[in-house]
C-alpha cells in the first residue's frame, strides 16, 4: 500500500504531542527501539551543536567531505522552503517517496504514542540515514544538545561545538554557563571534539565536561587559529599553516565557521583540497543571500536586495559586521520576528549600520511578533521605523522611495524560507 504524502503524515504528526519543544530523549529512544535502533548502523556521525554557525559549519564540512570524493548525509533544521531540505541522504535531497516512507514507517512504530514533531523526523531521518550507504552522517543539533532528540549517537566520530551565546533561554537556561552545559551534553566519552571561538564563561563549562569524559579538545585559540590575510583564510594548527580562498559565505564570522570546519575535516583525515573545497564549494541559502531574480527582485528594481535568517544578538551583531563590510550604500531593513526572541538585542546592532526598518508579520507562523510591536522595538532601538502588510509591500515601498539604496529582508529562518517560496 502506497503511504500518503508526505505533507498529510507531517500535519499529522503535528498533532502527537501537546508542545512544539519538550526536552526528553526517552520519547526518541522508545522509538528507536521499536524500529530495531537505526541509530546504530548509520555511517560515522559528526555531531554538531552551538548557538550560531553550525548550519554554516555543517555546510561546509559536507562541500569538503564530498569534493574530496565521499559522501555523506545531512539532517539539519528548520526547513525554508520544503521538509525534504532537512534530510540529504549521500548528497541529495530525500526524495518524497522515500520520505513518506519512512515517515509512514515512523508513525507505525510509534502507534499513536506521545512524541514531538522534531523527534518522530529525526528518527525519520536516522532510519533513512542507516538504509542509504554513505561515508559519513553529519548531523545538526535541533536545541541545545544534552535533550536534543539528535543527542542518541552513542559512539559519534567527532563533535563540533560553534559559537555559544545567550538563546532559547526559557528551554537553556538565562546565562551562558548554563547554555554551554546544554551544548556540551553532546561530548562523548573518548571522542574527539572541535570547538570554536567562546565566551570565558562557556569555554570553562566545555573544558571541564571534556576533561571528565576524556574528549580531546580542538580548541579554537589553543590548538588552532583562523584569520583574514590580504584578502585570503590562513588557518593554522599544530600540523602547520593552509592558506586558502575566502569563504563564499560572505561575513567575517564565516572565517570562524571555515575554522571550524576545516579542523573537523582535518581531524577525520582529509587533506588540503577538502579543506579548499569547504571554502569555495559552500550553497547555504538565506545567510546573506543576494536574491537576483524572482517577483521581489522585480519589485526592489534598482535596489540591491539581500535576505539574512539570523534572529538572536548575536547574529545581529555579525550581520551588522557584514554591513559595514559592504560598499557603502543606503540600507533599509524589512524585518519579520518571532515573540520567543530577544527582539531588542538583534536590532541594537543593525540600528547602527542602518537607516530604517519596515515591520512586517511573519507570514503563516503563530508566534509572529505582530509588526506593530517589531517597529515599536526598533524604534526604541533607535530606528526609523514603520510597518507593511507584507514583504512584497515593504520592498516596493522601499524601492520607490529610495531607489538604489540596499534592502535587506531579515529577522527569522520563517520569514527566509516563506521569501525563498514566495519568490520562487
Amino acid at each position: 500500500m502506497t503511504p500518503p504524502g508526505s505533507d498529510i503524515i507531517l500535519e499529522r504528526m503535528m498533532t502527537l504531542h501537546p508542545k512544539i519543544i519538550d526536552l526528553t530523549l526517552d520519547r526518541v529512544r522508545r522509538l528507536l527501539a521499536a524500529l530495531d535502533h537505526p541509530e546504530r548502523a548509520i555511517p560515522p556521525v559528526v555531531h554538531i551543536a552551538g548557538t550560531n554557525g553550525k548550519g554554516s559549519t555543517l555546510a561546509m564540512i559536507r562541500a569538503g567531505v564530498e569534493a574530496a570524493g565521499q559522501t555523506a548525509h545531512a539532517y539539519t533544521s528548520p526547513h525554508l522552503v520544503r521538509f525534504h531540505e532537512r534530510i540529504r541522504l549521500a548528497g541529495r535531497l530525500i526524495s518524497e517517496p522515500h520520505l513518506s516512507a519512512v515517515l509512514a514507517e515512523c508513525d507505525a512504530a510509534n502507534d499513536g504514542h506521545s512524541i514531538t514533531y522534531f523527534e518522530i523526523t529525526t528518527v525519520a531521518a536516522l532510519l533513512a540515514f542507516a538504509r542509504t550507504p554513505a561515508d559519513y552522517a553529519l548531523i545538526e543539533v535541533g536545541l541545545g544538545g544534552r535533550m536534543d532528540a539528535t543527542n542518541v549517537i552513542e559512539h559519534p566520530a567527532l563533535t563540533v561545538i560553534a559559537p555559544v551565546s545567550i538563546d532559547h533561554e526559557q528551554f537553556l537556561g538565562n546565562n551562558l554557563a548554563a547554555i554551554a552545559g546544554e551544548k556540551a551534553g553532546i561530548l562523548k566519552r573518548g571522542v574527539p571534539c572541535v570547538v570554536g571561538p567562546q565566551p570565558d564563561a562557556a569555554m570553562a563549562v566545555i573544558e571541564a565536561k571534556a576533561a571528565r569524559l576524556g574528549a580531546p579538545l580542538m580548541a579554537h585559540g589553543q590548538h588552532w587559529q583562523v584569520w583574514e590575510e590580504r584578502g585570503r583564510l590562513v588557518y593554522q594548527d599544530e600540523n602547520g599553516l593552509l592558506d586558502l580562498p575566502p569563504p563564499v559565505l560572505p561575513g567575517a564570522h564565516q572565517y570562524h565557521n571555515a575554522g571550524m570546519a576545516i579542523a573537523a575535516l582535518r581531524a577525520l583525515g582529509f587533506g588540503e583540497a577538502a579543506c579548499e573545497a569547504a571554502l569555495t564549494r559552500t550553497e547555504w541559502p538565506a545567510r546573506m543571500q543576494r536574491l537576483k531574480s524572482g517577483p521581489l527582485a522585480e519589485a526592489a528594481g534598482a535596489a540591491e536586495l539581500w535576505l539574512d535568517g539570523g534572529h538572536n544578538p548575536a547574529a545581529g551583531q555579525a550581520l551588522a559586521d557584514v554591513l559595514r563590510g559592504l560598499p557603502e550604500r543606503p540600507t533599509h531593513l524589512v524585518c519579520g520576528m518571532l515573540n520567543t526572541k530577544d527582539v531588542g538585542g538583534y536590532l541594537c546592532p543593525l540600528a547602527e549600520v542602518a537607516e530604517s526598518l519596515t515591520a512586517v508579520s511573519v507570514p503563516e507562523e503563530a508566534n509572529t511578533l505582530p509588526a506593530g510591536a517589531t517597529a515599536a522595538a526598533a524604534i526604541k532601538a533607535g530606528f526609523r521605523a514603520g510597518t507593511a502588510g507584507d514583504v512584497l509591500s515593504a520592498v516596493k515601498g522601499l524601492a520607490a522611495g529610495c531607489p538604489g539604496a540596499r534592502i535587506l529582508i531579515c529577522g527569522s529562518l520563517y520569514l527566509a524560507g516563506a521569501v525563498l517560496r514566495d519568490n520562487g
